[in-house]
């Protein structure tokens, strides 16, 4: 299927983390697709993404960003706008289960949410002239810790249900300019920082395997591909009529019943 989002600039945050992450695995298939990624991380190793993009034929931006740094974003967003004259989709990708529970400060909370949450509004807030006129659409990446709580991450808990909120607001808030908002959420993915965890407990693999069996379909995690298709397909025309939705990309772990996990 076709997804016309050739020649689509495709504004993505976090999108420089390890091969193999979600961002950098949007990313790609963005590229594939032949859409012109605009990338926003604060990871150096962004410019040798935009630069193996760029060396296949497909045109790619990449700004270095603090997306803690309220003016950082401004600027970065403005430099796409200046290169491009147009953006059309938001990918507000970043993440980090920062682990900041009810025992830390004041700070490492607020940092939390500037990081998790605040970095998402500053990016559709610049873009959104640029939306406006494109009729463009917006794309949070949502966590199910936003939904059921996950223990010891009070700030990223709270970051990703803001998201959740934003992503509903904006649906509506934007609907008079036609423009989308949808979020997908995710629960058990195989990324890089997954990968790291699970190496850092004394029981990984013992702990790896007991959270494959609870999740529902095939008993296996959601592969980075699988969220990136879905994420595509979202910002594209076909996708055209859904917006103020929360897409779950996670083989029923959240809603699926759990009898569906009993052993024979």
């Amino acid at each position: 299927m076709d997804l016309n989002l050739k020649g689509k600039v495709v504004v993505i945050s976090g999108a420089a983390g390890k091969e193999g992450s979600i961002g950098e695995t949007i990313l790609q298939r963005l590229a594939e697709e032949g859409a012109i990624p605009a990338v926003i991380d604060r990871n150096a190793r962004g410019f040798g993404y935009v630069e193996a993009i760029q060396k296949k034929g497909i045109d790619a931006i990449f700004c270095q960003t603090d997306v803690t740094d309220p003016e950082q974003i401004e600027n970065a967003v403005n430099t796409i706008v200046k290169k491009y004259g147009r953006i059309d989709a938001v990918i507000n990708n970043v993440g980090v289960n920062d682990g900041v529970g009810l025992d830390a400060s004041y700070e490492d909370f607020m940092d939390s949410l500037k990081l998790n949450m605040v970095s998402y509004f500053l990016i559709v807030k610049h873009a959104l002239p640029s939306l406006i006129k494109s009729k463009g659409n917006i794309l949070n990446i949502g966590s199910k810790v936003a939904l059921t709580g996950q223990g010891r991450t009070s700030g990223y808990a709270a970051s990703k249900g803001g998201v959740l909120g934003l992503t509903r607001e904006w649906a509506v808030d934007l609907i008079k300019h036609d423009i989308r908002s949808n979020a997908i959420i995710i629960a058990e993915s195989w990324t890089p920082s997954y990968d790291t965890w699970i190496k850092t407990l004394p029981n990984g693999e013992e702990k790896l395997q007991s959270i494959v069996k609870k999740i529902p379909l095939e008993n296996r995690m959601t592969s980075t591909n699988e969220i990136a298709d879905t994420c595509l397909f979202t910002i594209s025309n076909r996708s055209s009529h859904t917006t103020g939705q929360f897409i779950f990309v996670d083989g029923g772990y959240v809603h699926l019943d759990r009898s569906l996990l009993t052993e024979d």
